[in-house]
């Protein structure tokens, strides 16, 4: 049997609650555990097949089970459902809306293509950077006493963005974030969906805590229902010899010019950024 197989069958014996798993997909967690189990403990009562999908059974019933390999994919292969309607690019204006409105940060989308080739590197560009201006917060005396004595108190925040987190991809993920990000001042990964295993939550958490990366689920259906799963770590200082080499990207050299030019007319461009879309249109998307 598969391991949904087995646990439909768990279901209706009722022996499901003797799993004590409290994670949304305890089917695959069951199937996860008994992989383990068949494969690195000598004494486990299970075996499991080479087939397509795996399958599981018990070893005392081998004389009475036909594991040849036409019995054991007998029943059709069932063709794997789209996993997304959607590609990472078309997260960008969700992004930049909900930037916008809840951070308070003007984006630009950063285009490797744009890169030096001979500077360029693996794991080099976030996919999107942002500033925040204290000009749309702070009374024009307050601006211009803290321009006078240096300390603007704008901010650069970094993301890095995915269609999905879940634990087939989370470390390839979070550590390209922090590659990605440690110039700035704050640093978000960002997906549209990410799993709800228990497991998965608490690993995502060790991993946001440890390093001082934020997490964003953004919501395709109410951009405004977007939230910050983890919240980011700020850092003081940001990171100059990152940021100069970032400068191999015209993009990213845009953005930088764009920034100094509004400290200093005290006029955010914002025809110089990323496009904030109407909310109905990102729905209609």
């Amino acid at each position: 049997m598969t391991a949904n197989e087995i646990w439909a069958f768990a279901v209706e014996k009722s022996y499901d609650k003797q799993l004590n798993s409290g994670g949304k997909t305890p089917w695959a967690t069951l199937g996860a555990q008994m992989y383990v189990n068949a494969k690195d403990n000598p004494r486990t009562p299970f075996a499991q097949t080479d087939s397509r999908p795996k399958k599981f059974y018990l070893k005392a019933q081998v004389g009475q089970l036909d594991l040849s390999e036409t019995a054991i994919t007998k029943e059709p292969v069932q063709p794997k459902k789209k996993r997304y309607d959607f590609l990472e690019k078309d997260l960008h204006p969700f992004l930049t809306y909900y930037a916008y409105y809840h951070l308070h940060c003007y984006t630009k989308t950063i285009n490797h293509s744009q890169s030096t080739k001979k500077e360029f590197g693996e794991w080099v560009h976030p996919d999107i950077v942002g500033c925040y201006f204290p000009l749309d917060d702070w009374k024009p005396e307050v601006y211009e006493l803290s321009s006078s004595i240096g300390n603007i108190s704008i901010k650069f925040v970094s993301f890095e963005l995915k269609r999905e987190l879940s634990f087939g991809n989370l470390r390839e993920s979070f550590f390209q974030t922090v590659s990605n990000s440690s110039w700035a001042n704050e640093s978000y990964l960002v997906a549209a969906l990410i799993s709800d295993e228990e497991d998965f939550r608490e690993e995502l958490s060790r991993l946001s805590t440890s390093f001082g990366i934020g997490v964003i689920k953004i919501n395709l259906e109410d951009p405004h229902s977007s939230e910050i799963v983890f919240p980011a770590k700020y850092r003081e200082a940001l990171d100059w010899e990152t940021i100069n080499k970032l400068t191999m990207n015209n993009d990213f050299k845009e953005f930088l010019t764009t920034v100094k030019i509004d400290i200093t007319s005290k006029k955010i461009h914002k025809k110089e950024y990323d496009l904030v879309q109407d909310i109905e249109l990102l729905r209609k998307k």
